[in-house]
């Protein structure tokens, strides 16, 4: 994926060659922008069917809010990939390809999708099934990214257990069965992982923190860079507030209830949701990759519309048009459409004159009234769209 390409692509009607053919309209587009500031190739598009006016108008505010679509969920789609291989660029370069090509090969060899969207049917119908197929990439992708995020975060909990400190982990291969007592009326035994710079204030305190804790019953199992793990008795009738009084002294009262084979258990469920996490790794990658590469196709297919749908209003019947696909880069766009706008202002009628010195100049009225108004709509004599794929 090249980096740093932003595209113009535009319609221009054939009138701007003065034989009126395609071949020859082309070439005069190509030579209206310097090869300096980018480069120019033909963008086919097919003739598809024409409806009411009416019809076109909506068809244009469908087709501007389906793009604003394609291009929100292409982004959230390269931001799962993105999060699946941790951020490598490098890595995320090679899996953003659209239909197994470069981006840039697919524009520049751009050609309309006939059997997916026949061009014979209603203009209607097509908007439809692009905006079925890019709800449908975004909800698989977002499903299945979520269920490996779930995956993910399970194994972690299991690891966690398996490696943090004695008041996360687990005590399974810690803990000796034979030191909790476990079939008494009367008495029980609680953990406590004790945070080190607190041992000596335990071992002075934890007998009148509650009534009838068993006098010198903490016996030490374990301890770490950060806790030590102590056991104590005490009568069953007051352990809840023994616990409740150890968590206020910033003791970590730690729930561990003895289980035959309970650590082989323990290793074969990290195992399996291990296996788990990298099967559905796999799957979101695979499936990241082609969500991308199918919403990016129909984004594109949804530009090849709207500058169908532009032209037709924009320059009428009988349709008689030249589009292009012009490449440059962010910083040289505005003079490639400087360029574009010097040899064709005479499109834009009032909208367009020019200066003292001969150079288009915009109307700020009739630009205003050309984009209805709206706040931020940019009018030029010329159907153009720009757009970058990242």
């Amino acid at each position: 994926m090249s980096r740093g390409t932003s595209y113009l692509l535009v319609s221009l009607p054939t009138s701007i060659a003065s034989s009126n053919e395609h071949d020859e309209a082309l070439t005069a587009l190509r030579s209206a922008v310097s090869t300096d500031h980018g480069t120019t190739v033909p963008f086919s598009i097919p003739e598809f069917k024409i409806g009411t006016l009416d019809a076109l108008v909506q068809q244009a505010d469908e087709l501007a809010k389906l793009e604003n679509g394609c291009v929100g969920v292409v982004g959230k789609v390269g931001d799962s990939l993105k999060a699946i291989l941790e951020g490598d660029e490098n890595k995320l370069a090679e899996q953003k390809t659209v239909n197994d090509k470069p981006v840039d090969q697919y524009l520049r060899t751009f050609s309309w999708n006939k059997v997916k969207y026949r061009a014979d049917k209603p203009l209607g119908e097509i908007i439809d099934m692009l905006q079925k197929e890019i709800t449908s990439i975004d909800n698989d992708v977002r499903s299945k990214y979520n269920q490996y995020n779930t995956a993910k975060t399970s194994l972690a909990t299991l690891q966690r257990k398996q490696t943090g400190n004695l008041s996360t982990k687990s005590l399974t291969s810690t803990v000796p069965p034979n030191l909790l007592i476990q079939d008494s009326d009367y008495l029980e035994t609680h953990l406590l992982a004790i945070p080190n710079p607190l041992v000596k204030d335990f071992l002075k305190s934890y007998e009148s923190i509650a009534p009838m804790v068993v006098p010198r019953s903490a016996q030490k199992i374990s301890s770490d860079d950060e806790f030590t793990l102590y056991a104590v008795t005490s009568f069953k009738k007051h352990g809840p507030e023994f616990i409740h009084k150890s968590r206020e002294r910033k003791w970590v009262p730690r729930d561990f209830k003895v289980k035959e084979g309970g650590a082989e258990e323990e290793r074969r469920e990290v195992e399996r949701v291990a296996k788990e996490e990298r099967k559905l790794w796999g799957e979101t990658l695979r499936l990241g990759r082609t969500g991308w590469s199918d919403a990016v196709m129909a984004w594109v297919h949804v530009l090849a519309l709207r500058v169908f749908v532009e032209t037709v209003l924009r320059y009428g019947l009988p349709l008689n048009f030249v589009c292009g696909l012009i490449r440059t880069t962010p910083k040289l766009t505005k003079k490639a459409r400087a360029s574009l706008d010097a040899s064709y202002a005479h499109l834009g009628g009032n909208a367009f004159g020019t200066d003292k010195k001969g150079r288009p100049a915009k109307d700020d009225a009739d630009v205003q009234a050309a984009t209805g108004g709206s706040e931020g709509g940019e009018y030029s004599p010329y159907v153009c769209y720009e757009f970058e794929v990242v």
